[in-house]
């Protein structure tokens, strides 16, 4: 069959453009619209509508020295970063005065400061977090570099209280050391601690975690 020559370029000019335009089809199953990134959260509006969530040890009971923070929800003016409890274990507020904390656990005294603070602002949400355990003491004597009185942490062991205190001296006694401790009635314990066994792997329960108020002699 014969074709004349300006319908053969017609045909083929079309066979062109329909194979431009099926490559231009999207695949079966993409979507034509790019996807646009989903926004970031602002954590600023996050901020602005929750209060802060309370971080406290309810176990613990708060002392002279220890350095608090104190923070009332939606009340920038009262809030305290860093307030020491002074030595006669008590705080002092804005509105409500002196506050004390001594004595007292810090859901406790969170309690105690949203009660005097009612009178002041309706439904006061208030965070007490304790910065800093400085009532908490342990002390060493006898033949370390520096004997003393230290602030003790819930994890401090006999071990780390010696290397708190700078090591044995010279002819220290190290399988001799003993730690003295009161229980509640006022009765006094003698529990003796051999360095040498201990760092050695024996006896690893001598290395027993330290409570408030013992007191390790190093003959």
């Amino acid at each position: 069959m014969n074709i004349r020559p300006d319908r053969f370029m017609q045909l083929r000019l079309l066979a062109v453009f329909f194979s431009v335009f099926v490559l231009s089809l999207p695949a079966p199953g993409q979507d034509t619209h790019e996807a646009s990134p989903a926004a970031a959260p602002d954590a600023t509006s996050q901020s602005a509508t929750q209060p802060a969530k309370n971080v406290t040890d309810d176990s613990f009971v708060i002392g002279n020295d220890d350095v608090l923070s104190i923070n009332v929800w939606n009340e920038p003016d009262f809030n305290k970063q860093s307030l020491p409890v002074r030595s006669d274990g008590k705080i002092s507020l804005p509105l409500i005065g002196e506050v004390q904390a001594a004595g007292l656990t810090p859901l406790q005294l969170q309690q105690d400061i949203a009660t005097k603070l009612r009178s002041f602002i309706t439904q006061p949400d208030v965070t007490v977090i304790v910065l800093q355990i400085n009532s908490q003491k342990f002390n060493i004597l006898g033949r370390v570099a520096k004997p003393g009185s230290y602030s003790l942490t819930a994890t401090t062991t006999v071990i780390d209280a010696i290397a708190e205190a700078g090591g044995f001296q010279d002819f220290a006694k190290q399988k001799d050391i003993y730690i003295l401790r009161k229980s509640p009635n006022g009765v006094e314990s003698r529990i003796p601690f051999n360095y040498k066994d201990v760092i050695r792997g024996k006896h690893p329960e001598q290395n027993i975690k330290l409570e408030p108020h013992d007191t390790i002699v190093v003959p």
